[in-house]
């Protein structure tokens, strides 16, 4: 039996799919054929469906799985359509999307299946028995309804076995992303931000009469440094390694072991996420000792009210800063990351965001504009504001470029600033440079018209602002790696880019 994975992965950044690395693994491990389309055009592989007909019809799979986030939900449709006028198999969709909106995936013709929540026991159940009726986490059509089955418990991903890394093309991979390589040592994450979709797995799981505390699971320690010396050793120019947990230090005895154990066998450095309340000098110790260099952390957004009523992240700015004060006194690099574009979100707010990361100066930020995950109670809260733009909303492939958020002339307006010049407010309300402070200032006070007409020159004053400040070794910020990460002059390992 065959089967071939399709990961749309189209006009974004390199991502590897740790779905597919899994539940391919789990099936070669009960004796079936799989393969992969990795569909990026920075992996030489573009959306091209006569390309995706060629090949998909040489490896003549028997069920053909698609992984589906919801700003590649689109092209998932456009290649399934495409394969159901000349091949007939089965097709499913799994990952974030058809978990989060189940019964509007089901209604697609073109999509025969889906599968809620993970994948590796669900899907080998759904190719042994060749009917979806009873497997659990398997959703189908059954006399023009869609059916969706209960949900298995939890997976003890202690008990799968390895990752499949040779599915993809992983060298190439490597070399298309600087060297850097994901891994991930856990699912789940005990926090339930409206944005994201832990909240809503886990109010799925606890409608079936699963624990919500049982869905953080980790890999063990022993398990992390066989695949760390499995990757040195089959691939190189592995620079960094990019812990992608969702809070890779919430375990301290965990993280601890790990700590001794991961600088026994490489000097590496890696990067984590944390999160900013329940971060310590214990933590922070930890993972410069190990040889993190980058620690991360989820700001979303500077005011109070918009993390505590939009996105239900219950820390304050003095929580956040002294996070950042632990990291930096330990010595390690730091990471923010912030939304613009929030549902109710006022220009103060916006404000408020670029002035926290003026007062906390991490060593680099990164930017998003909002967007309503369908299924998430972030959808929702931006939908019953009445400031979602939903048909413009189906059609975005990020969330860097544009917004879907319609939040009033002047907001959208300041947005549109904010994330055109981000460096430059934070540099400007952090004081560094007069020329930057000056620059602000006239952005600020541009109206639409003048904004759109003098945005070029603004850029072009952007750049004459750093090269005074790179003369003057005035430490400040510059759009550095990709056009919505900025990241402090006076960092000097140029083999990072995470």
């Amino acid at each position: 039996m065959k089967v071939l994975f399709i990961y749309p992965n189209i006009n974004t950044q390199i991502g590897f799919n740790y779905g597919i690395s899994y539940i391919s693994g789990f099936l070669k491990k009960h004796g079936i054929e799989t393969h992969l389309l990795n569909v990026n055009e920075k992996l030489g592989y573009p959306f091209d469906l006569e390309r995706m007909k060629k090949d998909i019809l040489a490896i003549n799979p028997d069920m053909i799985g698609f992984s589906v986030l919801t700003n590649q939900y689109k092209y998932a449709l456009d290649i399934a359509r495409s394969i159901k006028g000349y091949l007939n198999v089965p097709v499913i969709f799994g990952g974030i999307h058809p978990t989060m909106d189940p019964a509007g995936t089901l209604s697609e013709r073109c999509v025969d299946y889906i599968c809620v929540g993970e994948g590796e026991e669900a899907f080998l159940e759904l190719l042994r028995k060749g009917d979806p009726r009873g497997v659990r986490n398997i959703g189908y059509k059954e006399q023009g309804r869609s059916v969706i089955e209960p949900l298995r418990p939890y997976t003890d991903i202690t008990r799968l076995p390895f990752k499949d890394y040779e599915i993809f093309d992983f060298q190439r991979m490597i070399d298309a992303k600087d060297g850097w390589v994901g891994l991930t040592a856990s699912r789940g994450c005990p926090f339930r931000c409206t944005y994201c979709l832990n909240h809503r797995i886990m109010g799925l799981y606890k409608d079936h009469g699963y624990l919500p505390k049982q869905y953080l699971r980790r890999h063990t320690v022993d398990e992390m440094m066989y695949e760390i010396e499995y990757l040195i050793s089959r691939y190189k120019g592995i620079r960094m390694f990019i812990f992608d947990d969702d809070i890779f230090t919430f375990d301290k005895k965990w993280l601890r072991e790990f700590a001794a154990r991961y600088k026994t066998i490489t000097d590496i450095g890696f990067v984590c996420n944390a999160h900013a309340r329940v971060f310590d000098e214990e933590t922070a110790m930890s993972l410069k000792d190990a040889g993190c260099r980058i620690v991360k952390f989820g700001l979303e957004s500077g005011s109070d009210r918009i993390r505590r009523e939009v996105l239900h992240r219950y820390m304050s700015n003095k929580d956040i800063s002294h996070a950042f004060e632990v990291a930096h006194k330990a010595g390690l690099h730091t990471s923010a990351f912030v939304m613009i574009g929030l549902p109710y979100e006022t220009k103060v707010d916006i404000m408020n965001t670029v002035k926290l990361l003026a007062m906390i100066r991490p060593g680099r930020f990164r930017w998003s504009l909002f967007f309503p995950f369908v299924g998430t109670k972030a959808y929702s809260i931006a939908e019953q504001s009445g400031q979602v733009d939903l048909e413009k909303m189906l059609h975005l492939d990020n969330f860097t470029d544009e917004t879907c958020m319609v939040l009033g002339d002047d907001v959208d307006l300041l947005v549109d600033k904010v994330k055109t010049m981000f460096c430059t407010f934070v540099n400007g309300y952090a004081n560094i440079d007069e020329k930057y402070v000056e620059l602000v200032r006239t952005v600020e006070e541009a109206d639409e018209k003048t904004w759109k007409q003098k945005k070029d020159h603004y850029l072009q004053k952007e750049n004459e602002a750093n090269e005074k400040a790179d003369r003057e070794s005035k430490t400040h910020y510059a759009v550095k790696y990709n056009p919505f990460m900025g990241v402090r002059s006076d960092w000097e390992d140029d083999s990072i880019s995470a």
